[in-house]
């Protein structure tokens, strides 16, 4: 299996040299040079597996410089008991008859990030070794909220590695930032951005193009490299759990062989939704993909209209993963959909230079019978939640309720009652003030004594890594303007 740049495609790589490198050097993502279909009775096959090996049989099919057994060790080390506390590592919940909520947050930062970045550190440090690279690597992350947890708890005390996150001042829940801010490890950074996540993704983009940066960084022996999902490693491992949940549907006899199923996901940054595509690709029975926004609802225009546009208001809202206006993983399905590098060179140009761009007919064509976009505001996500709770007894975060919203809109608009799944990809408990105020409460505790009015409130336990944030001091209070965020990069190296 060879790797791509979705802007070049006369330079290939090999799956450790697309890992370890994060982002190509032309500013494009790196991405398989097709994708692999699932054998004839693949999902017979690993229907009775348990996660861990499903995600061996799946990420084999993308990794053959990778051993099984190299494989096996990273999976069974990545999604074992100490760090998720499922032993089905992400379970199926049936709220209804054909409506099934995957729930991707029982890791050890409480959100669907985990599944990629318990899994990133090994196929890196490996790839660093296949590759033969001699230098340490300076891993750069932008965060919405969730990425940047997982991706510090996954490199924390990494060999070789350092790791320094960047999240939007103000842009992030109480409880995400606590979580950042109390990082433990030596080879780790945090820094706040004066802006919002895209002036941090644009800013950490940046660092990787600059030659003058990547040189004096290459003198003191280091190189970047990328946690977020433009880096190929990143997306690989989410397409498991796709497979897996309808791998868990066939077993509990919820479906049967060759059913078709929608798959519904909130998404910001277009990686969750893409992932779930490729597994389409591979073979999984998916009708149709139906991507969920909050009121930065870009991908909802560009999926009805054909037209990409981020010129437009920014709205800071309770679901502050999916406040996104620049969604990078989209050049990666538009590659998919092109195959023309030039053409996906020039829709990212205008992005770039103009802040939009707008598809051929024949691009929108096909988007349109793949995927559908639906969004809710703040206070439509507030109702879902509520809702979910006095009807099913199920407590849902805000990213979550947004895809449930965005479920009842499609079956409403179409009619189409085919057997659903819906990401879930975060813990309730890391937004307690809006899920409290969700379900009425009017006078919310601050800080972490919102855990305890939420369990209160709702019977339920908060998960252990939330609870233990009581015990942790605040490590990193830096805080940079966006033109200046090579500074937080040489405080690191220090």
């Amino acid at each position: 299996m060879r790797y791509i740049s979705t802007r070049d495609n006369t330079i290939q790589y090999s799956a450790s040299q697309a890992i370890a490198q994060g982002l190509a050097r032309d500013g494009g993502l790196l991405t398989p040079f097709y994708i692999p279909k699932l054998p004839g009775k693949a999902l017979e096959d690993i229907r009775d597996m348990a996660y861990q090996q499903r995600a061996v049989y799946i990420m084999k099919q993308f990794l053959e410089e990778f051993s099984v057994k190299e494989l096996t060790d990273y999976a069974n080390a990545a999604y074992g008991p100490d760090k998720f506390d499922s032993p089905a590592v992400t379970p199926v919940h049936t709220v209804d008859g054909n409506t099934h909520c995957l729930e991707l947050w029982h890791g050890p930062t409480c959100a669907f990030k985990d599944m990629a970045l318990q899994m990133l550190p090994h196929l890196l440090t490996a790839s660093l070794v296949k590759t033969e690279e001699e230098k340490t690597v300076c891993i750069l992350v932008a965060t919405s909220g969730d990425t940047g947890k997982g991706a510090l708890e996954g490199f924390k005390n990494v060999p070789r590695t350092k790791i320094l996150v960047f999240y939007p001042k103000d842009g992030v829940s109480e409880v995400q930032q606590l979580q950042m801010v109390t990082q433990e490890g030596s080879n780790v950074g945090v820094c706040a951005v004066v802006g919002n996540f895209d002036d941090a993704q644009t800013g950490v983009k940046r660092l990787f193009s600059d030659e003058a940066i990547r040189r004096e960084l290459a003198n003191r022996g280091y190189f970047f490299s990328s946690a977020n999902s433009i880096n190929w490693g990143r997306v690989l491992p989410q397409i498991v759990y796709y497979i897996s949940a309808y791998c868990d549907l066939l077993r509990d006899e919820k479906l049967t062989p060759g059913q078709a199923v929608n798959i519904c996901v909130p998404t910001g940054n277009f990686g969750n939704i893409l992932a779930a595509y490729y597994a389409r690709e591979m073979g999984l029975p998916i009708n149709q993909l139906i991507c969920a926004s909050n009121s930065n609802n870009v991908l909802t225009d560009f999926l009805r209209e054909g037209v990409y546009d981020r010129n437009r208001t920014f709205y800071n809202t309770m679901s502050p993963s999916m406040d996104i206006l620049i969604s990078s993983n989209l050049e990666r399905l538009l590659f998919a959909l092109t195959q023309d590098t030039e053409e996906v060179k020039g829709y990212m140009r205008l992005l770039n230079e103009a802040g939009r761009y707008q598809v051929s007919e024949k691009v929108k064509s096909k988007l349109q019978k793949l995927f559908k976009g639906y969004f809710c505001d703040d206070r439509e996500t507030q109702r879902v939640i509520r809702t979910m709770f006095e009807r099913h007894g199920y407590l849902i975060d805000t990213h979550t309720a947004v895809a449930f919203s965005s479920l009842e809109q499609y079956r409403s608009e179409t009619g189409d009652e085919t057997p659903a799944i819906v990401a879930s990809t975060a813990s309730p408990f890391k937004f307690c003030t809006s899920v409290l105020e969700a379900l009425g409460e009017t006078s919310v505790a601050s800080g972490l004594d919102a855990l305890d009015q939420l369990t209160a409130k709702t019977g339920q336990p908060a998960p252990a890594p939330l609870a233990g944030l009581r015990d942790k001091r605040v490590r990193f209070t830096q805080v940079v303007e966006k033109d200046n965020m090579v500074d937080a990069v040489r405080s690191l190296l220090e």
